[in-house]
């Protein structure tokens, strides 16, 4: 069995919701499992992520971009403008079988459970197959290349 069919049925979609709690956490965009992304890559969207790395930069994790940080590192001075996905409350992924795992089950009724489902996708991506993937969206998107590009997050 795959590790995305583990992290499915370990964390399961939840009921659409635009309470205020679940837009909330859009200001935070969700992560996709590696064959997500790489799923939201083929279909054009890798104009629209970002790269997420941990301080010791061992690895990244590809992910809806802030608003402003799209095909770049992720960047705090754009992390309040949200992810660059939610268009008048609402998420252009949704329903196309395109959102992010963390986005599908984070829910007001799931209070304290994202976490894990967090640092479950952040395991997958510290792997030589995440590791593969995020060299390949740079070599596509020239993250490299463009001039004064550092990581700001």
């Amino acid at each position: 069995m795959s590790r995305k069919k583990d992290l499915t049925r370990k964390y399961p979609p939840s009921e659409p919701c635009s309470c205020p709690v679940c837009l909330s956490f859009c200001q935070r965009p969700g992560w996709w499992t590696i064959l997500e992304a790489e799923a939201a890559i083929e279909a054009g969207y890798g104009i629209r992520m970002m790269l997420e790395m941990p301080r010791e930069r061992t690895f990244g994790v590809l992910a809806p971009a802030f608003k402003g940080s799209e095909a770049s590192f992720a960047n705090k001075l754009f992390a309040s403008g949200g992810c660059t996905f939610l268009r008048e409350d609402r998420c252009e992924l949704h329903g196309t079988g395109l959102q992010p795992l963390e986005c599908c089950f984070c829910h007001h009724d799931r209070i304290g459970l994202g976490p894990r489902c967090h640092a479950d996708i952040e395991n997958e991506w510290n792997t030589a197959a995440g590791r593969a993937l995020v060299v390949r969206w740079s070599n596509q998107t020239d993250l490299l290349k463009q001039p004064g590009q550092r990581n700001c997050g």
